[in-house]
């Protein structure tokens, strides 16, 4: 918790260095006087670089609080099927040829997406109880179902297959200015959600019963949490497709920085959530010029020997 400001100062220093590269960098370069008198900045850059930064900021506050609320450390935001739901109304939209259309993949993508969560909360919910457990399971069972569904599709149609892969490994390749109208309210809206219930996720970490007798809904502020959380991940997966690690390594990260203390910690992961899609978006689209790389596979890199990592130093710690 010491020196808490310092840090979000140098997070926001990196952000905005992270902004001016992005800005400058791409397969056309432009120097920082050129930028502003630029249709493809104004039309196709900007609109990327916000979705990034809104897209991570989504993705990390989500990991940060789906961790508290189910007190497990390796939930992520796609723990409750999102992910694979989205990616299946993709899939049907790529076969029935609706890439073409405005929010043709995008459109079924979320629709899918909110429809696969419903059916879990359906099912995990018991009268007025929602079973965090039950909702974990159901998530992880649905979620391999699905990808089974999705093999079977691509085995099917073959010649699909690769648009349906580059999808599912997440890209902001088509991001527009309609992409950036439709993520960013929901995500807004959904990031206060989640800094007002802060206190009350510290709460939750202790155990409902706890919570429960220090004076918080428990109920309500979980249901309120997990709509708001799966309504800004539903809307990132349809814009951008899937892009893992990010929910789940960023919030590890700032413990390390702040603790666990949720009032500090989702700022610092809303920051760091946007700075690390950014950085990896402009490597994917940099690195192999004029090709791209899908930014999902980007994160996963950077992503999976860092959680390694930490899992390593908390053992050796226990």
């Amino acid at each position: 918790m010491r020196h808490y400001p310092l840090k979000m100062v140098v997070l926001l220093v990196l952000l905005f260095v992270a902004v001016a590269v992005s800005m400058m960098v791409g397969v056309v370069h432009f120097s920082w006087q050129e930028i502003w008198q630029s249709p493809i900045f104004w039309n196709l850059r900007l609109p990327r670089i916000l979705l990034c930064m809104l897209v991570g900021a989504a993705l990390s506050v989500s990991g940060a609080a789906y961790q508290s609320i189910f007190r497990n450390p390796l939930t992520d935001p796609y723990v409750l099927g999102i992910s694979s739901g989205a990616s299946l109304g993709a899939a049907i939209a790529i076969l029935l040829g609706l890439e073409a259309c405005l929010w043709g993949i995008g459109g079924c993508a979320l629709v899918a997406a909110l429809l696969t969560v419903w059916l879990i909360y359906s099912i995990a919910s018991i009268g007025n109880r929602l079973h965090t457990t039950t909702l974990l399971l159901t998530g992880v069972c649905l979620t391999f179902l699905i990808t089974a569904i999705i093999s079977f599709l691509m085995v099917l149609h073959q010649d699909k297959m690769d648009s349906i892969i580059f999808w599912t490994m997440g890209s902001f390749a088509s991001a527009s200015w309609s992409d950036v109208l439709l993520v960013a309210p929901v995500v807004l809206v959904g990031v206060c959600v989640v800094l007002f219930y802060g206190k009350d996720l510290n709460l939750l970490l202790a155990g409902s019963e706890t919570a429960q007798s220090m004076g918080v809904e428990v109920e309500k502020v979980k249901k309120t949490l997990l709509l708001f959380t799966t309504l800004m991940v539903a809307v990132a997966v349809s814009c951008c497709g899937v892009i893992g690690f990010v929910g789940l390594v960023v919030p590890h990260c700032m413990r390390l920085l702040v603790g666990a203390d949720n009032r500090k910690l989702m700022p610092m992961s809303i920051l760091a959530g946007a700075l690390l899609m950014l950085v990896c978006d402009t490597l994917a689209r940099t690195v192999l010029q004029p090709s791209e790389l899908p930014v999902g596979s980007l994160t996963a890199l950077v992503g999976a020997p860092l959680f390694i990592y930490l899992l390593y130093r908390r053992n050796k710690q226990i």
